[in-house]
């Protein structure tokens, strides 16, 4: 298959403006591209090889230079819903030559995903409406169909007549005929993010931009009120909480899961209405992880109670029960789900509920080559610990015959062990108990073990029974059961004819298929079970407000070279939801066209009301028909396709085909159904005899499962076709599928829908690889193409007249600032001359069709790029002026700045300079000195022993006394060098004498340092003295002061007794009968009172004496101490001393005050004691008068 490979022109930085790649409004897609071919079958072409993959690279060196006119656009475009970069096409010149042409028929033929994708254009555009013919022009972009039936897009080169030569990268060209191409879409328009903002509605557009966005990571497309999801096979930076932080606060818009849930939300809080989120798409597409995505965004803005979490790890259990690897998904779900999360009036997640549909009951006996059964079968023979696996007695999956015959155990990057651990806790965390999880898992382990239960032939008619070995009796310990009871369930059939029981003895083949149907039975019901308990722990009860959001994640349309009764089933449910879908389309479409007032015709679109109708009718549908065959014994395959062949052959949507094959043209295409195991799989039954068994088995699960098929088989309708009433337990699989599906459908209907189509990319699920055939049959499969094409016939584009007027006025020739936007859109359209059928106005916006306003971005863009131009001149004179001042003052700030900088830096240096100089003055003059102590001690010694010598030689030494007249005379003959000696020596002597000078100064300054010590150590002994002299006279006051206390203090105890005596003998005289006045009575009581009053003061004064005395005491003994140098302390010892004496002179006049005022006190009451006649005066106070203070 041919792969498109897209070489993007490199572009300069400074004419465009980048941003981020991820969620970015929507960019100019290069001009130049190249489209090389490849092997389809090559067997290392890659991932490529497989499909076509978008990716952009850089332009090749020898492509010649391109003009690229950036143009910024504004927050006010159409096109995007946030500020994108508009940019203008690329402006290249042609290559030499008409260059290469490709030969199509020469051209591998590939292979045809579809019959849709490799249609000619006119048939594949003619469900768009949009397939007028398009007059290409040179230069302009068009989109081609290659020989392998991928678009292209690529640039015209010349037209002549009805043929255009085309340019495609690496100088290759085509010739195509003109009505073979479709155009393509301006560079704004490229990487839209929502498709109905597309000019041109077409096949190759859409393809086109999906694949623009899908090179770029932004996988999330808006397709009118649809979110089209195109899975990217990888981890994306697209989640997490600060995009949901985002979203919530309206930061960001682009199209995502996120903005989806965050809109129903809003409007289930602000309308009060029910909302639902429909996800569907075909297996591998990315249903489960988007549903995942929506919950986690709900959890996230409507938690708080804490059963959001229960309600996000209910995934991991049904993903292990319900899901299985298929050869097209490693995670697929096998069953349709419904979650209705409920809230609160506070906008609180309060609960939840689930609801399943059609569980491929069939996966659990029998799995397709390099596919797997359910997931926790793996799970649990992987992870279970050893006292588990023993209680079950679990063997290696490959041991188990209902697993080996796929031959698939594992998944590429997948741990069962560890995800057998995850569904326990979330088992856990719903509050499903340890004893029922270890039901669960005997149930999961007796499924099993029932594959591995053997038969063996008992007679000449094949009839048989079960084997007594080790999967028997496991079986029968799993269930609770015996191994008799088993043996009659699975190898004898009970029935009733004529009001007589009938033993049946069941043939290899029919105890077989009761085996399988007895598995299938128990693991369907153990899902359920399963889904039952998890809802009543997420049971809302009284919180319940009405209010909730549903999350539908259901199978898409499904077409495969064999389809059978589950894509019949899943097709049905897939018309039903596009039905749904189409109305809801088209309520919001016409209600907007009516609310704005424009002229509006109902637009009349494809209804699927005759396929709905085939499946539905009675008694002639095809539901009707398949259960009414499925109530004959001898009915099979083959009759029932025939019966539908007499009977539907008329009908418009049927096709009958030979065998048992017939065909149903559906919404999205047609497909031939194979009627091979209809009829079994709509039945589904289990005998009554398996019911008896599962009633009969001592385990809880069991009894619960019999008890609810019981119930069933009183509840329905009895059919008198039927053989036995075991046939009638319940209704058909197709019935039953029914009745939930109008459920499912009426509960939609009370609310207000949200829809999510997934996309898969490829077949391979890996990353970087899209191909464009797959794409485009899931988007006419999931209706998408169909919602283009309904916004095609209607007004797609569509803009308020503010927004309108603001984007485009600026265009009108006059001035029209003062007019209100209405009139200057109107004049806008006029000036342009817009066809009046091509746009409507309405009351707040105007609606364009398809392709109209083209013309009005070209001429925007053109101005734009001119005003740019000019803005950017003046910008730059502006800016460069601004430069130069700018320059200018920070020159003057560095200079100023630098100048002070300079100048501390030099008053540093400077007062280090000095410090430097005089360190080494002193350190110079100390090493000085010391040498020169040195050298005087030595010349010293030097001469004195010379001298001594000298002087021992000399003295009555005739002979030496010759000797130095001989050395004189030579001394004589000799002069010069006698001279020199001479000339040394006065040297010598002149620096002893030099240094016998400072010798004398030295000892003079000594003298004087000892004179100046004995001048110092002669005052301290005066200050000692003086200090001494103080320190005795203050004691000697305070021995005055305190001798004076006690005698006062004596007195007054004298003085105390007399009165007392006194005061006794007066009682007894007034006892005797004298009389004694009342004035003589009251005098020794208040004298007595006066003198305690007087004992008081004065023991006061002694104790404050006392205390001020030890105070004085310790503070002189202290500065003495500090100044004879025994204690430390930061302090002038003589000025604490002068301070202390000051404060103790001030004290003393303040005490002797006080002294004398008590003197006075005490001379009053000795006054007043005077006159009476038991008086005693004790002048005490005349002692004091004598003591000295001073």
């Amino acid at each position: 298959m041919a792969s498109v490979e897209v070489r993007a022109v490199r572009k300069s930085s400074a004419l465009r403006a980048r941003g981020p790649s991820k969620l970015q409004p929507a960019r100019s897609m290069p001009l130049d591209y190249r489209y090389s071919s490849k092997a389809a079958n090559g067997a290392g072409a890659g991932p490529a090889a497989n499909g076509a993959g978008l990716r952009p690279a850089k332009a090749e060196e020898e492509q010649e230079e391109a003009e690229v006119l950036g143009v910024e656009g504004d927050a006010d475009s159409p096109y995007s819903s946030k500020a994108a970069t508009a940019e203008e096409g690329q402006q290249e010149e042609e290559r030499g030559g008409a260059g290469e042409e490709v030969d199509s028929a020469a051209a591998a033929t590939p292979r045809r995903l579809s019959p849709t994708a490799a249609a000619s254009p006119s048939q594949g555009d003619s469900r768009w409406g949009d397939t007028s013919s398009y007059g290409a022009k040179k230069k302009h972009r068009v989109f081609c169909q290659l020989p392998n039936g991928d678009w292209a897009l690529c640039t015209v080169l010349t037209t002549s007549g009805d043929e255009s030569v085309l340019k495609v990268s690496e100088g290759k060209v085509l010739r195509l005929k003109t009505e073979s191409l479709q155009p393509a879409n301006p560079e704004i328009l490229d990487g839209v993010d929502d498709l109905m903002q597309l000019s041109y509605l077409s096949e190759p557009s859409v393809l086109y931009n999906l694949q623009y966005r899908y090179a770029q990571d932004m996988i999330y497309t808006k397709a009118g009120p649809v979110l089209v999801a195109v899975n990217p096979f990888k981890k994306v930076s697209l989640y997490g909480n600060e995009y949901i932080d985002a979203y919530r606060n309206k930061t960001m818009d682009s199209p995502h899961v996120y903005a989806i849930a965050d809109s129903a939300l809003r409007e289930m809080k602000r309308d009060e209405v029910n909302q639902s989120i429909i996800i569907s798409g075909e297996s591998g597409a990315g249903k489960t992880e988007t549903a995942k995505i929506a919950m986690q965004y709900l959890a996230s803005l409507g938690g708080g109670s804490g059963i959001e979490y229960e309600i996000l790890q209910t995934n991991p259990i049904l993903e292990a029960f319900g899901n299985a690897k298929t050869l097209r998904n490693d995670n697929s779900s096998r069953f349709g789900k419904l979650i209705e999360i409920h809230f609160s009036n506070t906008g609180r997640i309060c609960g939840a509920m689930i609801q399943t549909f059609l569980l491929e009951k069939s996966r659990v006996v029998q799995s397709a080559v390099g596919e797997r059964s359910y997931h926790i079968f793996y799970q649990l023979c992987a992870g279970a610990p050893t006292s588990l696996k023993e209680k079950l007695n679990l063997k290696k999956v490959d041991e188990y015959k209902y697993l080996k015959q796929s031959c698939c155990y594992s998944i590429a990057g997948v741990d069962d062990a560890q995800m057998f651990r995850t569904v326990t806790e979330a088992m856990n965390i719903v509050h499903i108990s340890k004893e029922d999880q270890e039901n669960v898992f005997a149930m999961v382990s007796a499924v099993l073990w029932l594959g591995d239960v053997s038969f063996t032939v008992i007679d000449n008619e094949n009839h048989v029974e079960i084997v007594v070995d080790e999967a028997s009796k496991t079986v029968a310990e799993l269930l609770g059961c015996s191994i008799e009871d088993l043996n009659l369930a699975l190898s004898k059939r009970h029935m009733k004819v004529n009001n007589e029981n009938i033993v049946q003895k069941l043939t290899l083949a029919q105890a077989t298929d009761t085996r399988d149907a007895l598995a299938k039975s128990v693991y369907a019901s153990l899902f359920e079970w399963l889904v039952e308990q998890i809802n009543k722990s997420l049971s809302v009860g009284k919180r319940r407000t009405g209010r909730s959001i549903s999350i539908l994640d259901i199978y898409g349309f499904e077409s495969f070279d064999k389809n059978s009764f589950e894509q019949f089933c899943i097709n049905y449910a897939n018309e039903r939801l596009q039905q749904h879908f189409n109305r809801h389309l088209f309520k919001l479409e016409q209600e907007e066209y009516v609310e704005d007032g424009i002229d509006w015709a109902k637009v009349e679109f494809e209804d699927n009301q005759d396929c709905l109708n085939l499946f539905e009718k009675r008694p002639l549908g095809l539901l009707s028909l398949l259960d009414e065959e499925s109530t004959f014994p001898n009915a099979t395959d083959l009759t029932f396709a025939n019966k539908l062949k007499q009977h539907l052959n008329t009908n418009s949507c049927f096709r009958g085909e030979r065998g048992k094959a017939f065909a149903v043209r559906h919404y999205a295409g047609e497909v031939a159904y194979d009627t091979s195991g209809f009829l079994e799989k709509n039945r589904d039954l289990l005998h009554m005899d398996s019911i008896q068994l599962l009633a009969k088995c001592k385990s809880s699960l069991p009894q619960m499962f019999a008890s609810k098929m019981l119930a069933q088989t009183d509840s329905s309708i009895s059919v008198p076709h039927r053989s036995s009433a075991a046939d009638s337990q319940k209704l058909s699989v197709a019935m039953k599928f029914k009745g939930q599906l109008f459920q499912l459908m009426q509960r939609l209907e009370s609310t207000t829908p949200h829809f999510i189509r997934c996309i898969k990319p490829n077949n391979l699920q890996l990353p970087a690889i899209y191909e464009q055939g797959l794409v485009l049959q899931q988007l006419k499969c999931c209706g998408v193409l169909e919602v283009v094409r309904i916004s095609r016939s209607g007004y797609p584009t569509r803009m308020t007249h503010q927004k309108f007027a603001r984007r485009y006025g600026f265009l009108l020739l006059e001035d029209v600032a003062s007019q209100d936007p209405l009139s200057v859109s109107v004049a806008i359209l006029h000036q342009f001359n817009i066809l009046p059928e091509m746009y409507q106005v309405g009351y707040t916006k105007l609606f364009f069709r398809t392709g109209q306003i083209g013309k009005l971005e070209d001429t925007r863009n053109r101005t734009l790029h001119g005003i740019l131009r000019v803005q950017s001149c003046f910008r730059g004179h502006q800016a460069r002026h601004h430069a130069r001042e700018r320059i200018r003052g920070v020159l003057a700030l560095q200079s100023f700045i630098r100048g002070a900088n300079a100048r501390q830096t030099y008053s540093t240096l400077l007062r280090k300079h000095r410090a430097a100089t005089i360190l080494q003055r002193n350190v110079r003059s100390w090493l000085a000195r010391r040498y020169f102590v040195k050298v005087r001690k030595a010349s010293v010694v030097i001469q004195s022993g010379i001298r001594g010598s000298l002087v021992r030689r000399c003295n009555g030494n005739i002979d030496l006394i010759n000797v130095l007249r001989e050395f004189e005379s030579k001394q004589e003959a000799e002069g010069d060098q006698i001279l020199i000696k001479a000339s040394v020596l006065a040297e010598l002597q002149r620096r002893i004498l030099k240094a016998e000078a400072t010798v004398r100064e030295k000892d003079e300054e000594n003298e004087m340092l000892h004179q100046r010590l004995q001048q110092y150590e002669n005052r301290w002994l005066e200050y000692e003295q003086k200090m001494k002299a103080m320190e005795e006279m203050w004691q000697k006051q305070m021995r005055s002061l305190q001798s004076s206390l006690s005698v006062a203090k004596k007195s007054l105890a004298l003085d105390e007794t007399p009165r007392m005596s006194d005061s006794s003998v007066d009682q007894s005289w007034e006892s005797n009968g004298n009389h004694v006045g009342s004035g003589s009575q009251l005098v020794p009581r208040t004298v007595g009172r006066e003198m305690n009053a007087g004992l008081s003061v004065i023991g006061r004064l002694a104790e404050e004496f006392e205390q001020r005395s030890q105070v004085f005491a310790d503070d002189a003994k202290f500065l003495v101490e500090v100044k004879s140098g025994q204690a430390d302390a930061s302090l002038n010892p003589d000025m604490e001393l002068r301070r202390l004496k000051q404060n103790f002179d001030s004290w003393k006049k303040d005490f002797g005050s006080r002294i004398r005022e008590t003197k006075v006190i005490l001379n009053k009451l000795g006054s007043g004691n005077e006159s009476s006649p038991n008086s005693v005066k004790r002048k005490w106070w005349g002692r004091l008068n004598t003591s000295k203070f001073s």
